[in-house]
């Protein structure tokens, strides 16, 4: 990289400096220094490009991606890692923010470029796919921890306008993709465990193997913590199954199954500014009088079969069928008649479908491709609501039926119209349907059945010019659309019954960027603003029910840079992103007025992430890291933030053999200097409770072995 680049990289993480300690910063020059001096000892190395489908929906290597794209290889061996949180694995890719929040109950927060930071738990405003199945349900409603990380190779991030052609709540789409089962007559057995701080434990343990023909891999994990905080204590299981039949040269056949049994996770709730900055392992009294906690039980399966008719055409479909139950205890009793209770209880069946045709050929002698493909999924809820008797159910305060369906069709044209231009078109038209059918009534509680219908065209145009084998120059514009989920639609202001009166909200994004590969050097760069109407925002969140209302002119505009460089035994990554998300326009959220210009809580300015990589031996590896944000907002109204921070972490690993088998040691400690600050901020509460504590310093040691 040129000094002017390292000096305008320099220049913006300054931004953030004033909210650091001088020791931190300190550590963090000295991570910079040993980059710059290594630098200067490059050898010429050239890195190997990731391989990414998200973008062009075929294989293409990351350069030539025309949208800005990430792909994260994972070695599910070799990671330093747990690998119990997707926080772990995507710090480094800009424009992306994934709060691991110590509370289990709550799950993943999880934004990119500002979509998805109203989330009081669960993912929105994100599309979540793991092995080309939906992790994100027809209304947009994700969950990020489903993904068994212990056998992933590799997550794909694909953000901007490209995205929109994933369909609702496509602010960005989060791919995660797991490793085929090896080819070997003799099965390949791995075994791991690992210990850490606040009690954590893992174990997990994976067979696999097979011909060319027929293959199968069984991955199982179990985690288990008593938590940072008092009352935040969670255990889980995971199964992810893939077995791979190959018909054909021409004709393959996968098959998936995945099981996720959280039995139990304590919420002990957000905290006050005075408690978080007094006692952050505190818990919230009401936490413990009414037992807050959740269970999720979830099993899903499916099928995906991918068939080439010749070098220029393909076909891909998938099915797949699952069902989740899930189990919440809030932090009031919901005694009263109009309310629909303090305990949560759904059990949701969804099922779905796609198929997508791609074909080749050429225009003038230049290579067009063209795909066009439809998918459909439908999800039925039984929701019911119980009083909260400290911590156990007692009457009925609410039973409905609710069902969501949508169906999709889109298009997508890749034109390399010259050998230095190439153009992309696309179109997804979207319908969601919502129907609700009201069985508890009463004088208090009237019928709300009802059904409400959405519907979206979302285009997308973009440019790609390849200036010369180094540098691509790239833009895209586009338009997407994202509905209420059910969790948000279910509640209205007055208390009864579900919100049917909320709008979807519907986003024009634009971005500009630059891809250079010199040498041992990877740098991307990219600029965006998206405008957006009817945004969906909290109205109010109060004792973990969250009520939502339209919003209109939200702006989200900023910058992402990502630098990566490799050469001999070093290597140093580095992810940019500054975000300004702000109210354009001023409204009321039911209180107060929220006066234009406010920044979006949730969502800082500044992000930053470095990582200096050594490789001591081909057995032997180290790391540190430091991650850094500015500070952020917890309401619309801007009354307070979350102050901004920057922590360090490291890990080692070390590979060891012994005849047949292979263990991989390893260590990793974070927030090595146990800095205290808000790991995820509660947006809009309205008991005043917005921050939950990152934990301490902790440390977590491990080792998998292979045979």
């Amino acid at each position: 990289m040129p000094e002017t680049d390292s000096a305008i990289l320099l220049s913006r993480s300054r931004r953030c400096l004033p909210v650091f300690p001088a020791r931190e910063l300190a550590f963090a020059g000295a991570i910079v220094v040993c980059t710059l001096h290594a630098q200067a000892q490059q050898t010429g190395e050239r890195q190997l490009e990731p391989v990414v489908v998200s973008a062009s929906r075929s294989e293409q290597s990351s350069f030539d991606a025309p949208a800005a794209i990430d792909s994260v290889t994972v070695d599910a061996f070799r990671t330093a890692s747990p690998l119990v949180n997707l926080s772990e694995l995507l710090s480094a890719v800009p424009g992306v923010q994934v709060r691991e929040r110590q509370n289990y109950a709550q799950d993943l927060q999880l934004s990119v470029r500002g979509f998805g930071t109203r989330s009081t738990f669960g993912v929105r405003g994100v599309r979540i796919i793991i092995d080309g199945i939906p992790a994100t349900m027809p209304d947009g409603q994700g969950q990020a921890a489903t993904a068994s990380l212990t056998s992933a190779r590799r997550i794909e991030v694909l953000r901007g306008p490209v995205a929109q052609l994933y369909g609702n709540a496509a602010g960005g789409v989060v791919q995660v993709f797991t490793r085929d089962p090896p080819i070997s007559a003799t099965p390949v057995t791995s075994v791991s465990a690992g210990a850490g701080s606040y009690r954590q434990r893992q174990f997990g343990a994976s067979i696999g193997g097979g011909s060319d023909a027929l293959s199968a891999l069984v991955d199982v994990s179990h985690f288990s913590t008593d938590g940072y905080r008092d009352h935040s204590a969670a255990e889980r299981t995971q199964l992810n199954a893939k077995a791979l039949a190959k018909l054909s040269d021409d004709t393959s056949v996968t098959g998936i199954l995945n099981i996720f049994d959280l039995p139990v996770a304590q919420d002990p709730l957000g905290l006050n500014r005075a408690d978080f900055e007094n006692n952050p392992r505190q818990v919230v009294p009401a936490a413990l009088s009414f037992d807050t906690r959740k269970s999720v039980r979830q099993h899903q399966a499916g099928f995906v079969f991918d068939h080439r008719f010749s070098a220029a055409d393909s076909i891909s479909a998938r099915v797949y069928a699952g069902n989740r139950k899930v189990n919440q205890t809030l932090a009031f009793s919901g005694a009263a008649p109009t309310s629909s209770g303090g305990v949560v209880d759904l059990d949701s069946d969804y099922y779905g479908g796609a198929a997508s045709w791609t074909s080749k050929a050429k225009v003038n002698h230049m290579p067009l491709q063209t795909t066009i493909g439809i998918e459909a999924g439908q999800q039925d809820q039984w929701r019911r609501g119980f009083v909260n008797n400290a911590g156990s159910s007692g009457d009925l305060r609410r039973d409905e039926d609710s069902r969501v369906r949508n169906i999709d069709v889109f298009g997508q044209v890749d034109w390399s119209f010259t050998p230095a231009w190439q153009a992309i078109a696309g179109v997804r038209a979207s319908k969601v349907r919502f129907s609700i059918a009201d069985h508890y009534l009463t004088a208090a509680s009237p019928d709300d059945s009802g059904k409400v219908d959405y519907s979206h065209t979302s285009p997308v145009l973009g440019l790609v010019w390849h200036a010369s084998d180094a540098v691509n120059i790239y833009g895209n514009i586009g338009q997407g659309f994202e509905t209420p989920t059910q969790s948000e639609l279910a509640y209205r202001p007055d208390g009864s019954g579900p919100n049917l009166a909320l709008q979807p909200s519907i986003s024009t994004q634009a971005e500009v960027g630059m891809k250079i590969r010199s040498g041992i050097h990877a740098l991307d760069t990219a600029l965006f603003i998206a405008r957006s109407r009817d945004e969906i925002t909290p109205l109010t969140t109060l004792n973990g029910r969250a009520i939502y209302q339209n919003v209109d002119e939200v702006e989200r505009r900023g910058a992402e840079v990502s630098w990566k460089a490799g050469w001999g035994k070093l290597s140093t990554q580095l992810g940019y992103t500054l975000l300004d998300a702000t109210f354009r326009k001023s409204f009321s959220n039911g209180t107060e007025m929220v006066a234009a210009g406010n920044r979006l809580p949730g969502a800082p300015m500044h992000s930053l992430f470095t990582e200096l990589a050594y490789k001591v031996s081909d057995d032997l590896s180290m790391a540190v890291e430091m991650r850094a944000e500015s500070k952020a907002y917890v309401d619309d109204v801007n009354s307070d933030a979350a102050p901004g921070y920057a922590v360090f972490n490291a890990r080692a690993g070390l590979e060891t053999r012994a005849g047949a088998v292979t263990i991989y040691w390893f260590a990793r400690l974070d927030n090595m200097f146990d800095k205290h600050y808000a790991g995820s901020v509660i947006v809009n509460d309205g008991n005043r409770r917005f921050f939950e504590p990152a934990a301490g310093r902790r440390l977590f040691v491990g080792a998998r072995t292979q045979f």
